[in-house]
């Protein structure tokens, strides 16, 4: 029985791994144009092509994020300190133009099934006609997809609460199971 649960997982991982597209990074700088433009192409045509991408936008002008910048540039073998970079999957890019979208493209799709490709070149094609402002809309959730990397300060802070919501709850629900157990009385 614990056999076929295990297979059923790895199985059921690998049929929905196979449809998911890459997530992406994208290293950015507030006063580089390339960088706007980059971000512009990824949330007003990229996340909506790949409805199972996310992406993370890093500041690389906040000092908290300088730190994971030199790491990316090193793994990607970038020499210069030049934004935007983006990263996905084990590609990576430096810089931005227009001309580099369908390397972005293959990059996204690298892993993904001929079903989920197909699906992304049909909606590409809405996206430049006349229904895509309808599309956006529809899918307005897709903005979301959009994440920005918060600095380790929000990060801890956002970590300390959680762990004080969990304890308190863990330290509730302790409570009231000795309060259950002791209350019992036998006859």
């Amino acid at each position: 029985m614990k056999k076929r649960v295990f297979l059923g997982f790895l199985f059921g991982g690998l049929l929905f791994g196979s449809a998911m597209a890459t997530d992406m990074t994208i290293y950015y700088s507030p006063s580089c144009p390339h960088c706007h433009h980059a971000r512009d192409f990824i949330s007003s045509e990229l996340i909506y092509e790949y409805p199972d991408m996310n992406v993370t936008s890093v500041n690389v002008m906040d000092k908290s994020n300088l730190d994971d910048f030199r790491k990316t540039l090193e793994k990607c073998e970038y020499t210069s300190g030049g934004v935007p970079v983006i990263v996905v999957g084990e590609k990576c890019f430096q810089g931005y133009g227009d001309f580099m979208r369908d390397d972005f493209r293959r990059a996204v799709e690298i892993g993904m099934d001929e079903d989920s490709i197909k699906k992304s070149k049909e909606i590409r094609k809405i996206l430049s006609g006349n229904g895509a402002a309808e599309y956006r809309k529809a899918n307005a959730t897709r903005q979301n997809a959009v994440v920005e990397r918060a600095t380790k300060k929000a990060q801890k802070k956002s970590t300390d609460l959680t762990n004080i919501i969990l304890y308190g709850v863990l330290g509730v629900l302790i409570i009231g199971l000795c309060a259950v157990l002791m209350g019992k009385k036998t006859k």
